[in-house]
């Protein structure tokens, strides 16, 4: 008897993969979901490992697996847009070789398909799989919620997002207020994909972001479906974690530069409860986020510059900023490191805050990348 189920396409995009890759496989083999109704479609990078090898010796067990082989790719979007031209199914569901789906993944999202269609796209929430119980990095991206979606939206209910403004801000696009899904946990609807002609940008990184908002402009919905949940398995040194969040930043970039038009720097006061924001008029585009990080660093050089100066003149006004700055940069570095106190081993506390502040540090390096090329500003929001 023929399955009624819809037939669902699974990407997975993967470049030296070899540490994760299997665990994904079994995980997705534990999806409730009929395996005649479904196709794995694995879109290979270029890997040097034995990621390619992993694969086919998967594809001699289970013939719902195609291997797209994409050498010298230039992007993870490049690779996406190449499976997608041999995908079938009617939904297609995007994952990364390092992320193991729920049992309900697939069905639980599309029974929010099934009931509006005019939804484009259903994401789930994204915890953290730790693959290695003494692994530091690991601990701390659990510990930072990393790639959760519900925290990056003050801890949002599941639902619709907001409908993509006419006239978006720059905070709109990369700042808080960026609706997108990541492709490591979101299934979009295929006809909707094709009606509108969109796929993947081929840039290094924003990828996911740029599809997401090309069809939310088009008035489509997205829909936050948290128990569409998926686990992932996050890098295992510092050095790549870094790198990542650099890249984060560097997207932000031509993603403003396509989407907002109007000239002027939008200032988030991010150290305050409710950010608030304005716009400064100058003739550049971007934003600068003001936070515990940020005002760390200027209290410190105010610190430091009025300690030198109370030296060369003396006298109690440059005694008193000294003072006032110092006290200001201890209570700003407080309020930066407190999350840190209640995490586990306690013992780890300066080594928490040594990764806080580094992957932050990158996050703000990677929106610096580029400015000369789009005269765009991006100082990115504090941990």
């Amino acid at each position: 008897m023929a399955s009624e189920k819809p037939f669902v396409s699974i990407i997975i995009p993967v470049k030296n993969f070899e540490r994760t890759i299997e665990k994904t496989f079994e995980y997705l083999l534990n999806v409730d979901y009929p395996h005649n109704s479904w196709e794995w479609v694995i879109a290979d990078g270029g890997s040097t490992d034995k990621t390619i090898e992993v694969i086919k010796n998967w594809q001699k067990k289970y013939p719902f697996i195609k291997l797209v082989e994409v050498p010298n790719c230039p992007s993870p979007g490049f690779a996406r847009n190449l499976a997608l031209e041999v995908v079938k199914g009617d939904f297609l569901f995007f994952t990364d070789a390092d992320c193991a789906p729920c049992r309900d993944w697939i069905n639980e999202m599309l029974k929010h398909f099934a009931r509006d269609p005019k939804i484009a796209a259903v994401g789930g929430e994204v915890f953290t799989l730790k693959v290695d119980p003494n692994n530091l990095i690991e601990a701390w991206c659990q510990h930072f919620r990393f790639n959760m979606v519900s925290p990056r939206y003050g801890f949002i209910k599941e639902g619709y997002y907001p409908d993509f403004p006419k006239e978006p801000k720059p905070t709109d696009i990369g700042g808080h207020k960026a609706y997108f899904f990541g492709t490591c946990n979101v299934a979009y609807r295929k006809k909707i994909l094709d009606e509108l002609g969109v796929k993947f940008w081929e840039r290094p990184t924003g990828e996911d972001m740029n599809l997401s908002y090309e069809t939310r402009r088009a008035g489509y919905k997205f829909y936050f479906a948290p128990k569409a949940k998926v686990d992932h398995m996050h890098r295992a040194d510092l050095q790549s974690l870094r790198r990542v969040w650099v890249t984060y930043g560097q997207a932000h970039l031509p993603l403003i530069d396509k989407y907002v038009k109007t000239k002027g720097l939008e200032i988030i006061l991010q150290f305050l409860k409710r950010k608030p924001s304005f716009i400064l008029p100058v003739p550049i585009r971007g934003f600068i986020y003001i936070g515990d990080f940020h005002l760390i660093h200027i209290f410190g050089v105010l610190f430091l510059a009025s300690l030198i100066l109370s030296f060369i003149w003396q006298g109690p006004l440059w005694a008193f900023i000294s003072l006032a700055a110092w006290f200001l940069t201890l209570y700003f570095s407080f309020q930066y490191v407190k999350w840190n106190f209640g995490m586990e081993p306690t013992n780890k506390f300066w080594v928490w805050c040594k990764m806080k502040y580094l992957t932050n540090f990158s996050f703000i390096e990677g929106g610096l990348i580029g400015y000369s090329k789009y005269k765009i500003l991006c100082i990115e929001p504090s941990f």
